[in-house]
């Protein structure tokens, strides 16, 4: 019978779903009792490696927004999160 399919095929890729469903959700849960109130259900993290950070509020300017930056950083490539 080498052409029978095993029956628990399916229930071992069922399984490993619920496995990794469940882990991240505790893994969730652990990210907020670590830090509790930072975490929304919209958030998500991001790790990133740069040379430098700067934390600024955006200002209105016309119909968008804008945030000046220093100007050795003019030519670079930078990166905005939104918090």
């Amino acid at each position: 019978m080498p052409n029978e399919k095993s029956p628990n095929k399916t229930d071992d890729i069922d399984h490993e779903q619920e496995s990794s469903a469940q882990h991240e959700q505790e893994s969730s849960a652990q990210n907020e009792q670590e830090f509790p109130g930072q975490f929304a259900s919209n958030k998500v993290k991001f790790e990133i490696y740069g040379e430098e950070m700067i934390e600024k509020h955006v200002k209105l300017s016309g119909n968008s927004g804008r945030v000046y930056l220093p100007p050795n950083w003019v030519g670079h490539k930078v990166k905005i999160i939104r918090l």
